[in-house]
This record gives C-alpha cells, structure tokens and sequence, in this order.
C-alpha cells in the first residue's frame, strides 16, 4: 500500500504518511493551508474536500478562511520549520531512531549537519526540500570517494529524519525515492573483501603470540582474545567482553550472549582454548570479571561526548598482530578515500566457517554457533567442492573422476614397490603424482 494523492480541481486530498489520515491542502493568496479530514478513508476524504472546493472559489480569503473554519473547525496553516532547527526537534521526537551506540548517534546527526551545508540557506525551510534536490545531492555524493554501503547509510539517516518530521513538509518525503541509493554492483570491479585465514596462518598467529620478541599492549590478553576468536567464531566485542560467569571449565562450554544480535549461543570449549583459559584463571578477580579484564577496559573507553574510541584503540593492537605474519590488514582500493579490511579479527569468523564447510559439518550446526544472522555461514556453504566441480567438468569431457585417481593410486603404489631411491626422494616422487 503507497501513500494516496489525488489532485482536485482545486486543492489535493493527501496523506502525510502510508495508512495516515487524509488533508486538504489549497491556497488563499498565495500563502498554503492545509485542514484535516479526520478519516482515513479515500473516498469519504473526497467527498468531504469536494464539500469545500465551492467555498474556495470565492473571492474573499476572509470569507474563504470563515466558511472552511465554520465547516470544519479545524483550518490551520501547515507548520514550518527551519532547516537549521530541524536535528533539535527531530532529537526531542519519541520516533527518532534509536541507535545502539552513541557514534551511530552522531553519524545521524553528522549526515544531518552535511546536508544542510550542501544546501547552504540558512532560511531554508524543510518544506523547501524537494525530490530534485534530494536527487541532486545524491549524485553528488555519488562523486565522492566514498562506499556504495557509506552512501546508502547516508541517504537512509537523512530519510529516516524527514520522516520522523514529517508534520514540516508536504507531499512525498524528498528522500523517499530508491533511487538516490546506489547499487552493489556499482562496486563489482573491485574484488575486494574479508578474507579467511588459513590453518598456517592461524598457528603462525598462535606462534607469535607466544613469542616474548613481540611486543603489544596487554599481549597475555590479546591472545586469550585471539583464541577465543580461533576456537568460537564469534565477534571481537563478544571475545573481549566475555566474563567468567559465562565459562565453565567444568563441563567444557562457553555461553556468549552476542552484542550485534542478542542472541545467546552455547558451545563446547576446544582443548587449545581450556589451556589458554586456565592460564587466564591467573589474574581473575572474582566469578562475574571478564576473562580479559584490562582489554575489556581498554575497549569500554570513551571520549567527552560519550562516544566509544576503545574498540578502536583495541583494534590496532589485533591488527598489529596479523601485521606480525606478513599480512597487511588493508589496502588501497580506487575509488575510496579509506582503504578497505581485507584482514582482521572478523578474519577469524570466515576461518571458522570456512574450516567446517570443508569438514562437512551442517549449515545449521554452524548456524547455532555464530548466530542465526550470520550471512558468513551462507557464504562459505554455498560454495562448491572442487571434488564436485572436478567430477563436473570429467562428466563434461567423458572421463571418469575415479578412474584417473585409482591411476595415480596405483603409479603411486608401483613406485614405491620398486624405487630404489631415498624415502624422502620417494615421498617427494609420490607428492608428485598424487598432485598432478
């Protein structure tokens, strides 16, 4: 169901949101007015306009304003607002967005305030806002170096605050429109995303952070972080913030209740991870301390506004390990002012999924470890076996799969049998055939 507007022959019958009530809205010497028709009924908020169409046409706007005042005793000018004024009313309204952290508070307003420089009138009203405005900064924004992801949030906040004030404007919110967001494949040509790591890198990972040549900040908890992360799959917040109500190392299980969703997840805890973790019992304070007590503190950080700038602080120091094993967590992507995350510690979540697609382990398994929302999971079981596309591609070319890997087998087998060479020239031989 859209939003009605039907054009009279003088005045339009509107609604101001989806499922609202009908107004009527006309002029009188150039200055607009609307009344409302107290139904939400389409034909009933015709039938009562046309009622009015008659008075209008006369050729007082006092004996205009006093019939349509008489006929519906409710006749006021739409109100106005001034575009500078607009986040104070927006931020007193109970329908304003309500973000779960407080930098998501400010973007709002930030993209707000950008919008508003863009425009650059300081008499601009909201109802001075237009569609081809709204069309015009849009394709502006298109020009900067910034995401399809980043655009669209923007576009989605200044909407979202247009809407809430919406008893201000007229019509159809000007950033309504679902084309002033940009597509995915805007960003198709740039190959660039998260990348799982591999069974090496994760123990080169483990490695150096057993190493006393490597230095970071609160180093013993970063890795209890990094295991927890390697073992469980779940987010950096969820691995940093874990207390030790939630671990018992009595039956082996882990229960995270997870930030972003809010879901609580139970599993069982890996023999790497009981080690790390009864090492970690060290410096534990009581049964409710997190299990990284100075990182957690370091990570609930915030500034004057109230702003969050830990994860932040804690971030570097995880990206400063993956640096450690001659990754670099980003890089440079045309197009972009920022460089784009290819490795970091949501790296480890890919792994995990990706670790146990391979070993044929249930979606829904996986599912119920890294949470319902997870479109990680899908990403990995989606793919296709190279066993599967290799058994493809022999159907496609008449050959049998099996056939020519019991031919290796046996070439294999044979020369073991009868190589008069060195085990480890043999072994080398055979890693040859199987290979090729």
């Amino acid at each position: 169901m859209s939003v009605q507007k039907m054009k009279l022959k003088i005045g339009t019958v509107y609604q101001k949101e989806e499922g609202g009530i009908y107004y009527f809205r006309y002029q009188v010497n150039g200055a607009r007015k609307a009344i409302s028709l107290k139904t939400r009924n389409k034909q009933e908020a015709v039938r009562e306009a046309e009622k009015l169409v008659p008075l209008l046409q006369a050729t007082s706007s006092e004996v205009i304003a006093a019939h349509v005042q008489q006929a519906r005793n409710m006749a006021e000018p739409e109100k106005n607002l001034l575009l500078s004024q607009a986040w104070a009313v927006y931020e007193r309204s109970p329908e304003r967005a309500t973000p779960d952290t407080v930098s998501e508070v400010m973007a709002y307003q930030a993209t707000f305030k950008e919008f508003i420089a863009w425009v650059n009138n300081p008499a601009a009203t909201l109802r001075d806002i237009t569609s081809d405005m709204a069309a015009r900064y849009a394709d502006e924004m298109r020009h900067q170096n910034i995401a399809v992801s980043t655009h669209n949030r923007k576009i989605k906040r200044i909407r979202r605050i247009f809407r809430v004030l919406r008893e201000f404007w007229s019509g159809d919110n000007p950033f309504g429109s679902q084309t002033l967001l940009r597509k995915e494949r805007e960003e198709r040509e740039q190959d660039v995303h998260r990348l799982s790591f591999s069974r090496e890198q994760e123990k080169q990972l483990r490695d150096v952070l057993a190493d006393d040549k490597y230095k970071v900040l609160n180093k013993n908890e970063v890795r209890v972080v990094y295991y927890i992360g390697m073992f469980t799959g779940q987010r950096l917040k969820d691995c940093v913030l874990l207390r030790w109500s939630k671990v018992n190392l009595n039956i082996n299980r882990i229960w995270v209740k997870q930030f972003k969703t809010g879901k609580e997840v139970t599993l069982p805890i890996a023999p790497e991870l009981r080690e790390v973790l009864l090492e970690a019992q060290s410096w534990q304070e009581d049964g409710n301390s997190y299990v990284c007590p100075h990182i957690a503190a370091r990570y609930n950080k915030t500034n004057a506004e109230g702003k969050n700038v830990g994860n932040n602080l804690v971030n570097i120091d995880v990206l400063r390990v993956i640096r450690w094993i001659g990754l670099e967590p980003s890089v440079a992507v045309p197009g972009r002012d920022k460089k784009v995350t290819v490795y970091g510690f949501h790296s480890l979540r890919h792994s995990f999924a990706s670790f146990c697609a391979e070993a044929g382990i249930p979606q829904a398994t996986v599912t119920s470890i890294l949470g319902a929302d997870s479109n990680i999971v899908a990403q990995y079981y989606t793919h296709v076996g190279d066993e599967a596309q290799q058994q493809a591609i022999a159907a496609v070319t008449g050959s049998n799969l099996r056939d020519e890997v019991q031919k290796k087998i046996d070439e294999a087998l044979n020369l073991i049998n009868t190589s008069t060479a060195s085990s480890d020239e043999i072994l080398a031989q055979v890693k040859a055939i199987l290979e090729k």
